[in-house]
């Protein structure tokens, strides 16, 4: 989730009252950006995290497996559904969205041109409902759990999410997971603390990948690997 561009003046291009609150899309020089409740969240400046979110959860799966499963919890400005799509080695993809503003700018609004090949790709399928709720109660098991809903564990969305990195939101995680399955979670910034959350909760192989960012601390993936 880069910094858009500060210099360029925004021009809203659409604003919706959910039931989590406003968002809004908004377009600033070249570049879209969306922005929850006042809070940005992502823009379609760089990306590099956002696919790495996908890279990393692959690579960490254990050699051999053949078209694994993947969910991606949300769908944002698309660039990990794109990624994950342009990829032949995954399996089933699912993109939890429950921003249904979001599911309309990606299916007919201004983010068609990022997410038209991976939305008519036969392996994806659009949730739209609440990831925290789905990951506590669905009955289907991914390969991986990529999760960017948040600015990251430390900086939530709406209140509501922090239950996602509870004990019991991460119980859900990898109950959600198949045996050696990965859970990766995008974070504006390093958090100690929810690498200490994730060992608690029973997963292995925790450990936190970087991206450099223009300004300021970079961007990480946590990655987690529930046991086999």
């Amino acid at each position: 989730m880069p910094i858009a561009d500060p210099i360029a003046d925004p021009v809203v291009l659409d604003r919706r009252e959910g039931p989590y609150g406003e968002v809004v899309l908004r377009r600033r020089g070249p570049h879209f950006e969306i922005i929850a409740n006042g809070t940005f969240l992502m823009d379609t400046s760089d990306g590099r995290s956002e696919r790495l979110l996908v890279d990393a959860a692959h690579d960490a799966l254990p050699a051999g497996r053949e078209r694994p499963s993947v969910l991606i919890g949300g769908l944002g400005v698309g660039f990990s559904l794109a990624h994950a799509a342009a990829d032949p080695r995954w399996g089933r993809i699912a993109v939890v969205e429950r921003e249904l503003a979001v599911v309309d700018w990606h299916r007919s609004g201004p983010l068609a041109p990022l997410s038209a090949a991976a939305l008519a790709d036969p392996r994806t399928e659009v949730l739209h409902t609440d990831l925290v709720a789905y990951v506590a109660s669905a009955p289907d098991t991914f390969d991986a759990l990529c999760l960017d809903i948040d600015n990251g564990p430390d900086w939530t969305v709406t209140a509501s999410n922090d239950s996602l990195y509870s004990p019991t939101g991460l119980a859900a995680c990898g109950d959600r997971l198949t045996p050696g399955g990965v859970l990766a979670v995008w974070s504006a910034q390093p958090s100690p603390a929810f690498e200490e959350a994730l060992r608690n909760a029973g997963f292995s192989g925790v450990r936190t990948e970087e991206i450099t960012v223009a300004r300021g601390v970079p961007d990480v993936v946590h990655l987690a690997v529930r046991p086999a």
